[in-house]
């Protein structure tokens, strides 16, 4: 009889779990908790060396093997994991490869050395230097993001210098959440001393790519080799910022997804990334028949677990568990209910803090759609009476209400589905004080 191994899951919390319990030879596995979802996601602040030291009297406590540490969140736990597993002596990527990945700017650099025409024109920004504004050397529109946060957030289409002041202005006042844990993060690594003179504060501004259709190739490098088991369509809102749905299989022509796979590769292999999930994320324009990479995470995306489980019969967070078990992962499995899945995230666009949330269901009603719906599951963002500026998912132009994955036969299907489940949710919203 094999002998159960025991994973530690930064941030473990229901929802995942239950993602976990459906790969294949999950009675083999004890999932065990490191740290909370509160802890390392949804935090106001996150004090890193705490958050370590908790991670690390945890570990030592434990009375059994620790065979793995592994994590589906973005920041700080995908930064975190590579110091835990070093220190444990666990697989898994070094931390100054996924700093390569992860560090906009970093990444920005490397990646333009081996795909430089599918990278965007660049500038590093220091929000607190009076003169930021003046020096970013971009033509508008560009973006303004921090060198590392998560979720979009102090993320800005900048289209004149006003929304540069303001975007400069609300990201001195925010940053301070990312920045000082970066910093931490950035002192374990062996860094060259033109990253290591990059705070964790600084900012990278970069020329638009989201023109044409965007997408999310999930693969894996395993002792080595580099492979992409899926591509994942990202459909965006009529802001053409905010998403709107995932969608698997992609729908783009193979030619186009040979492209990309040929490209991140190059990019793995070149930023040194080894024993680890990720994704990747390309626009493709089909006027100019170009490729452009929006940018590079060292995780699976836990919102694509659902879409491969309804497709593939076994959701991706197996790959994760195999990689760092030192199992090379097979997959895709091929064996699901459905042949297209999505999830949808449903939105109300503009700024709208002031107004609450009505007519919310709760648990029971909320079950009683999912059974209407079959192979539906529905996250609600929100609870009755909730202000939309206490929301934590948000970005600048819209409140992120909820995430309903679905599966179909047909992509149409996928979309008639979702129409009626959320007519049948039935939020509305009272307005409030402006």
């Amino acid at each position: 009889m094999l002998a159960r191994r025991n994973i530690f899951v930064v941030g473990l919390e229901s929802f995942n779990l239950e993602m976990l319990r459906a790969v294949r030879h999950a009675d083999r596995y004890d999932f065990l908790p490191l740290l909370s979802y509160e802890e390392i996601s949804a935090a106001t602040r996150f004090d890193l060396e705490a958050l370590l030291n908790k991670a690390r009297g945890i570990l030592r406590d434990f009375l059994g093997t620790i065979d793995a540490v592994v994590g589906f969140w973005d920041f700080p736990t995908v930064l975190m994991m590579p110091i835990l597993r070093k220190e444990f002596g666990l697989r898994g990527p070094s931390l100054e490869s996924v700093l390569r990945c992860e560090h906009k700017f970093w990444a920005r650099l490397l990646q333009a050395e081996v795909v430089p025409d599918e990278v965007p024109t660049f500038a590093l920004v220091d929000p607190f230097d009076p003169g930021s504004a003046e020096s970013v050397g971009l033509d508008f529109p560009f973006w303004l993001k921090p060198i590392k946060a998560h979720s979009s957030i102090l993320g800005f289409r900048i289209s004149d210098m006003q929304d540069l002041e303001n975007a400069l202005a609300e990201t001195r006042d925010g940053i301070h959440r990312f920045s000082e844990p970066m910093d931490v993060i950035m002192g374990y690594a062996d860094l060259p001393d033109k990253i290591r003179a990059i705070g964790g504060a600084w900012c990278i501004a970069e020329t638009i790519i989201s023109n044409g259709r965007q997408c999310t190739l999930e693969g894996y490098v395993f002792n080595g080799d580099v492979d992409i088991y899926g591509i994942v369509d990202s459909i965006r809102g009529p802001n053409r910022s905010s998403l709107e749905r995932y969608e698997y299989p992609s729908s783009l022509p193979r030619k186009v997804q040979a492209r990309m796979i040929a490209s991140a590769k190059a990019v793995i292999e070149h930023a040194g990334l080894d024993d680890t999930p990720f994704n990747m994320e390309f626009f493709y324009d089909r006027a100019r028949d170009a490729i452009s990479l929006l940018e590079v995470n060292v995780r699976i995306s836990k919102s694509h677990s659902p879409i491969f489980d309804k497709v593939e019969g076994v959701p991706h967070n197996e790959v994760m568990l195999d990689v760092a078990l030192g199992k090379r992962p097979d997959y895709p499995a091929r064996h699901g209910r459905f042949r297209y899945a999505a999830k949808f995230m449903p939105r109300l666009y503009g700024f709208h803090d002031e107004w609450r949330v009505r007519n919310v269901p709760g648990d029971s009603r909320r079950k009683e759609i999912e059974r209407a719906f079959p192979g539906s599951e529905i996250q609600l963002y929100v609870s009755e009476g909730m202000r939309l500026g206490e929301m934590n998912h948000r970005d600048p132009y819209s409140y992120e209400l909820a995430a309903v994955f679905t599966g179909a036969k047909s992509r149409r299907g996928l979309k008639r589905e979702f129409a009626a489940l959320w007519k049948a949710v039935g939020l509305t919203f009272e307005k409030g004080a402006p």
